[in-house]
C-alpha cells in the first residue's frame, strides 16, 4: 500500500497554519491523537500510583501501558523515563563513573550531540579517566568502524555513538562498533534520539547496552526514554531518595512521573506504527530535496551513503542564520546553527554558525520540498 501522506497531514492541526515544516529534527509536530491523550489523562481524576483508588489504579495503569509500549517500540527489556534524554544521560554517566579509575577510557566521537559528549567527558575528567575522541571523515560524512575501534583498549569503560547524526543524518554501524567494544568489556551507550523518528528500531540487534531516545522527535510529547536490560539495571546503583524504590526501573526515575506524557508517548508509539512505507516516503523526499539543491548550487554537507531524511547544507555568500530567516519569511520552517552538535559543526569546518538544516517527516509532502526549494531559488 501507498504511503498516503494526505491522511497523514490530515492529523496534525499544526498544518492548518501553513508552514512548511523542515524543523522536525529539534522537535515534531503532533498529531491530534497524542494532544487527545495528554488533555484525557489531565482531565481525569488521577494520583501517585497505587491499588486502592481508581484515581491511583489509573495512574499505575498510564505507566505500565507506556513502559510495554515503548518496549515492544524498541526491542527493549526494560525501559526508563526522564524528562529528557540529556537528563538521563547526565545521570547514567554518573552511575557509570562511579566505578571508574585513573587510566580508565571513555570513547566519544566528532559526530555525536554534546549531550551524547559532554556528560562523558565531564564524567571522565571527575574520575580523571581518560577521553577518546573518533573522528569522522570531512568529506563523505561517514564515520568509519574503524574510526571508533582503532581507540578500544581492555581499558575502554564506555563507548558512547550516536545511530544517526542529528546534524548530518549520518548513520554509523552501530552494531560493529558494538561488537568490538564488547570484546573489550566496555559498555556501548547509543544516542538514538535522531535515529528513532526515521527507522523501525532493534536495540538487541544493535547490540546497545543503554538506548535513548526522545518521544517528541517522533511526534510525541517533551520525555526521554532510556532502554537497556532489566539485568544489567540491577546491577547499578543511581543516586536517588532513601524511601524511593530500588525496584528496577524505577530506581532510575526520580520524582513523580508525568502521566499525562507518558499517555501521549503511548498515543505517538500507536500512531507511528500505523505509517507503513514512512522510510521510503522520506527517502524519495531526501533525494527531490537534495537533486533540487544541488542545481541551485547550494552546498550540501550530508554525504554518507546510509543516512536518515536531513539535509545540512549552505548557500554561498549568505550566512546560515540570514538563509533561515529569509526562508521564514516565506512560511518555509528550515533552521539553521549547529543544533547542538558543536563538535560535528568544528568538525566540518562550520563553526559555531553551523548551516541551514532541512529535515522530512512523516507529514511533509512534496509541495514542502517545492516550497523549500523556491525559496532558495529566491535567495539570489
Amino acid at each position: 500500500m501507498a504511503y498516503d501522506v494526505a491522511r497523514v497531514r490530515s492529523c496534525f492541526p499544526a498544518l492548518r497554519e501553513g508552514a512548511a515544516h523542515f524543523d522536525g529534527p529539534g522537535g515534531s509536530q503532533v498529531p491530534d491523537v497524542v494532544a487527545d491523550a495528554v488533555r484525557d489523562t489531565l482531565l481525569s481524576a488521577i494520583a501517585n500510583r497505587g491499588s486502592v483508588t481508581a484515581a491511583e489504579r489509573r495512574a499505575e495503569e498510564v505507566v505500565r501501558t507506556a513502559r510495554r509500549t515503548m518496549a515492544e517500540f524498541l526491542n527493549a527489556g526494560s525501559i526508563v523515563f526522564g524528562r529528557s534524554m540529556t537528563q538521563l544521560t547526565y545521570d547514567l554517566s554518573r552511575t557509570l563513573a562511579k566505578n571508574w579509575r585513573p587510566g580508565d577510557e571513555i570513547v566519544v566521537t566528532r559526530m555525536d550531540h554534546d549531550a551524547n559528549i559532554r556528560p562523558w567527558v565531564q564524567a571522565a575528567e571527575q574520575a580523571r579517566a581518560t577521553v577518546r575522541w573518533a573522528p569522522f571523515d570531512r568529506a563523505t560524512g561517514e564515520l568509519p568502524v574503524e574510526a571508533v575501534t582503532n581507540l578500544l583498549s581492555d581499558r575502554t569503560r564506555v563507548v558512547a555513538i550516536t545511530a544517526a547524526s542529528n546534524l548530518l543524518g549520518t548513520k554509523p554501524n552501530v552494531q560493529a562498533i558494538a561488537n568490538a567494544a564488547h570484546e573489550m568489556a566496555a559498555f556501548v551507550f547509543v544516542d538514538g534520539v535522531h535515529y528513532t523518528p526515521h527507522v523501525p528500531v532493534d536495540v538487541e540487534a544493535l547490540d546497545a547496552d543503554f538506548f535513548v531516545c526522545s518521544p517528541y522527535k517522533f511526534l510525541g510529547p517533551h520525555l526521554g526514554v532510556l532502554a537497556a536490560a532489566p539485568e544489567l539495571l540491577e546491577t547499578l546503583r543511581p543516586d536517588k531518595l532513601l524511601p524511593s524504590t530500588n525496584t528496577v526501573p524505577e530506581r532510575f526515575e526520580l520524582g513523580t512521573l508525568p502521566y499525562e506524557l507518558l499517555a501521549g508517548t503511548t498515543a505517538a508509539v500507536e500512531f507511528m506504527r500505523t505509517l507503513d512505507g514512512l522510510e521510503e516516503h522520506e527517502l524519495k523526499l531526501r533525494d527531490q530535496l537534495e537533486n533540487g539543491l544541488l542545481e541551485l548550487g547550494a552546498r550540501i554537507y550530508s554525504k554518507a551513503a546510509d543516512r536518515t531524511p536531513t539535509v545540512l547544507f549552505s548557500v554561498d555568500g549568505l550566512e546560515p542564520s540570514e538563509v533561515y530567516r529569509r526562508l521564514g519569511a516565506e512560511g518555509v520552517n528550515a533552521p539553521a546553527g549547529h543544533f547542538y552538535a558543536l563538535e560535528c559543526s568544528r568538525w566540518l569546518g562550520l563553526g559555531d554558525k553551523g548551516a541551514v538544516r532541512a529535515g522530512i517527516g512523516p507529514y511533509n509532502d512534496e509541495s514542502d520540498v517545492d516550497r523549500l526549494l523556491r525559496a532558495v531559488a529566491r535567495l539570489r
